[in-house]
């Protein structure tokens, strides 16, 4: 980590010790061309998350909110980063090489771009073809169930740009919460996250929103892992969450 920090690195974290040290470790071990600040901000965790943080990478600043007011109100905290980057991801997300540097450089590269994202790989190594398209009520209700029945499978292709082989960095309209790099100057512009959102859309939104200040960027010369569990196909609680999010994205979306 280096003193003049370009670059604030955030993961919002809730019970996460299980992946927390993995993710840390990863961007610790591969950030080497970029000065940066790592954040943890802590959504009340009942388990040892911040424990084991402090413990294992005593560099990291950990901020605690006290409770569990969902991705976006944790993220939210950060939004008077003094960095002129700033990136968000999932502690579920981990790097094998120096791709923080690599996306900083992108922006700098391109002022016509505002926000990055990486191409996302499985654990296993295949692509995790995640939404690259403004999310609408078809793409949000067809493509999940595409899960279950699969002649809705081009719907969800159509949604992740699946059928397009992209080799190069492209202009997309929706970037991925699990990992996004964007110019905080226009982070603050549109005051961070909508804590309306407490999980899932609120990545679609702020993509929405931030697009004012520029083109947002799919860059697939750079890479990370993201250890994925798909949770509101396997939660009623985080399904419900996911209508209750589709709903007020659609809402605002009419207004």
């Amino acid at each position: 980590m280096q003193d003049k920090a370009l670059l604030s690195i955030a993961i919002v974290t809730y019970n996460s010790a299980d992946e927390i040290c993995g993710c840390l470790k990863s961007i610790t071990e591969n950030t080497k061309e970029v000065g940066y600040k790592l954040y943890i901000i802590d959504n009340a965790s009942t388990d040892n998350t911040v424990e084991l943080v402090r413990q294992s990478f005593p560099q990291v600043t950990v901020i605690e909110t006290g409770e569990n007011r969902g991705f976006g109100f944790g993220h939210n905290r950060l939004l008077d980063t003094d960095c002129k980057y700033h990136a968000v991801i999932n502690p579920d997300i981990t790097v094998d090489s120096d791709v923080f540097s690599a996306l900083v450089g992108y922006l700098e590269a391109h002022p016509e771009a505002v926000l990055v994202t990486p191409k996302i790989y499985n654990p296993d190594g295949s692509e995790q073809h995640l939404p690259k398209r403004r999310p609408t009520a078809k793409y949000m209700l067809l493509g999940r169930l595409s899960r279950y029945l699969r002649f809705l499978k081009p719907v969800r292709d159509e949604y992740t740009m699946a059928e397009f082989n992209i080799t190069e960095p492209c202009e997309i309209e929706f970037c991925t919460g699990c990992f996004m790099l964007m110019r905080s100057e226009a982070f603050k512009k549109i005051g961070g996250f909508d804590e309306g959102f407490f999980m899932y859309l609120e990545d679609a939104d702020l993509s929405d929103r931030i697009a004012q200040y520029g083109k947002i960027v799919f860059n697939p010369l750079c890479r990370a892992t993201h250890n994925w569990d798909g949770g509101s196909s396997k939660s009623l609680k985080l399904l419900r969450y996911h209508f209750a999010s589709m709903f007020r994205y659609l809402k605002k979306k009419r207004k």
